[in-house]
């Protein structure tokens, strides 16, 4: 709560504090939302002095990771905290969360994958580059997968071989994808697609090389640049699985009955080229016996 001291400024009162925070002798503290940290070189001033401006929560020319000491509490501001996307997910509710949000986008991304392996085999015919994008989607998947369930704070090597094995796949999804677009494209508004996505994927690439680069560093600024690195890479991916909906407003019925064509042409194949040779042997046969 707030209070008015003698000259008329109004602070915080460090009775609303816990009392794990307040038992500590001689040290004056700052709130860090709901972390307490010691702060050096703040002075030694009485109960009646230690009142907080709200527009001053810590000392002039001091961060709010150097407001902590070596000894501070676990919850104080350190390496081991830094705003990635797997810590943001690692206490509940939010671990709730995370794991439901990666189990519903490795679906997404099955489903996605195979939508749009199913249009470009409509308007393209079969092709290795589709084949490559409909792969590189489902292991993207699979890598969500591992990482859903494997919060970082408990399977750590598990949980990074997960991110490991997403993050370079959804790359790969993203550069095959534009590469595919241009292939198809026909009309100025496709190739103005064409267009978007490779910005998208040139924006995912250098944030996700920024990211690895920045988080094997040890400088807490570049911890935080790595982890605005990482989220920029999520959201761009988003957007980019987003302007799918262009082309997914023209898939129909003829677009599955392609795709279940597709799955059987191999035995198919086979059938007719046993027709065809018994076909060429009989005629082959009668123009033997014509001679």
């Amino acid at each position: 709560m707030f209070l008015k001291d003698p000259v008329g400024r109004w602070g915080t009162s460090w009775r609303g504090l816990s009392l794990g925070c307040r038992h500590i002798p001689g040290v004056r503290l700052h709130l860090l939302g709901s972390n307490c940290c010691p702060c050096r070189g703040c002075g030694q001033e009485g109960p009646r002095q230690q009142l907080v401006s709200p527009s001053y929560p810590f000392p002039p020319g001091r961060n709010y990771n150097q407001s902590c000491d070596v000894d501070s509490p676990s919850s104080c501001c350190t390496l081991d905290h830094i705003p990635l996307v797997s810590k943001c997910g690692t206490l509940p509710p939010e671990s709730c969360f995370f794991s439901l949000i990666c189990s519903l986008g490795s679906f997404m991304v099955i489903l996605v994958g195979l939508l749009r392996y199913a249009h470009l085999l409509e308007c393209l015919g079969p092709s290795l580059l589709n084949t490559l994008g409909l792969a590189t989607g489902w292991v993207c998947a699979v890598g969500l997968i591992m990482v859903s369930p494997l919060q970082v704070d408990h399977a750590k090597v598990l949980h990074y071989i997960g991110a490991g094995v997403a993050f370079p796949t959804s790359m790969l999804f993203l550069l095959l994808q534009s590469i595919l677009t241009y292939r198809m494209a026909k009309t100025c508004g496709q190739y103005w697609t064409g267009h978007l996505r490779s910005i998208l994927t040139i924006v995912a690439f250098l944030s996700l090389i920024l990211s690895g680069v920045f988080f094997i560093q040890e400088s807490f600024v570049l911890q935080h640049v790595a982890a605005l690195c990482e989220w920029v890479f999520i959201i761009d991916v988003l957007v980019f699985y987003g302007t799918f909906a262009f082309e997914f407003g023209a898939i129909s019925t003829d677009t599955f009955l392609v795709l279940l064509k597709a799955g059987r042409a191999p035995k198919s194949y086979k059938e007719e080229s046993s027709v065809s040779s018994t076909a060429n042997i009989h005629s082959h046969a009668e123009g033997l016996a014509m001679a």
